[in-house]
């Protein structure tokens, strides 16, 4: 049961709940107006999108999702983790509440999820936010991550000792003065056991690098479907010290997205919403009032 005492302060937001096969699927939805659907990755939650959610929703009705096994979802331990099952998720939240004129948040596994939604319903989606993320294939691999997925080690590392987790606190974030014990809480709070930690290692262990793996061909699928959007407005909000989603990833979106919109920040890491809140928003806010 994740206690929520000593990160409410951070996190003051009623939640909702889809059920989706028996599974508490949890998201917020607040605000009225244009949709903003704001998808977090691994291994964070809804909780990643905390000042968004407080910032924009006098304007927008913002949809932040918690993937199952993340967050306030539930974390259920014979589910299979993969990429289609959590795109399939996600569309089936956006068919439940009708959300049409999309605007996708998406960051990390977030933006390929995202993405996936998008290519399975075109129509709903209008425009597009990506931040340090990717959907479509690579060989790239961080060491660090690569050594949790290698079998008994990894789920001892990133279940047992909630190293992944822990880890990307300080290693995911430039500004650790901005990761307050209240803040750390909140991040950490829905991965305090063995089986919470599920998805976590699950979606290190989804990492699809060659055709044989269970979640490479879904990736294919996401990947061919992107070029239908490459009209469609798309801001591209990177911090250039992730040293898992390089500045290589960002070129390649570039390369597929020649009309999008870039915004870099040198003093950024992976969690840019952390790193450059105040500037990410800016931006964002800016981006939303032009397109």
């Amino acid at each position: 049961m994740t206690d929520q005492a000593d990160f409410d302060g951070e996190y003051p937001f009623a939640g909702h709940v889809l059920d989706i096969d028996g599974h508490a699927y949890h998201y917020l939805d607040e605000g009225t107006g244009p949709v903003l659907l704001l998808v977090h990755g691994n291994p964070t939650w809804s909780f990643a999108w905390r000042h968004f959610v407080r910032a924009l929703s006098p304007d927008y009705r913002c949809i932040a999702v918690d993937h199952i096994g993340c967050g306030l979802s539930d974390k259920p331990q014979d589910y299979g983790y993969t990429l289609a099952n959590h795109v399939s998720n996600l569309t089936r939240l956006i068919e439940h509440l009708d959300l049409r004129n999309i605007t996708l948040v998406g960051h990390d596994w977030g933006g390929c999820i995202g993405m996936g939604a998008a290519v399975a319903s075109p129509e709903r989606f209008t425009r597009f936010v990506l931040a340090n993320t990717a959907a479509f294939r690579s060989q790239a691999i961080p060491l660090r991550i690569a050594v949790c997925r290698i079998p008994l080690l990894g789920a001892l590392g990133v279940r047992g000792l909630n190293g992944f987790a822990r880890a990307a606190i300080t290693m995911a974030a430039h500004h650790h003065e901005r990761m307050t014990p209240a803040v750390r809480s909140g991040y950490l709070a829905p991965y305090d056991s063995w089986a919470n930690r599920i998805a976590t290692h699950e979606f290190v262990r989804d990492i699809p690098l060659k055709p044989s793996h269970r979640s490479y061909h879904t990736l294919v699928e996401i990947e061919e479907g992107l070029s239908q959007f490459v009209d469609s407005p798309m801001l591209l909000v990177w911090g250039e010290r992730d040293w898992c989603f390089t500045t290589d990833f960002l070129a390649e979106w570039q390369r597929r997205f020649p009309n999008a919109e870039v915004t870099r920040f040198p003093e950024a890491s992976h969690y840019v919403f952390e790193d450059a809140r105040e500037e990410m928003l800016e931006d964002l806010q800016a981006f939303l009032g032009r397109t």
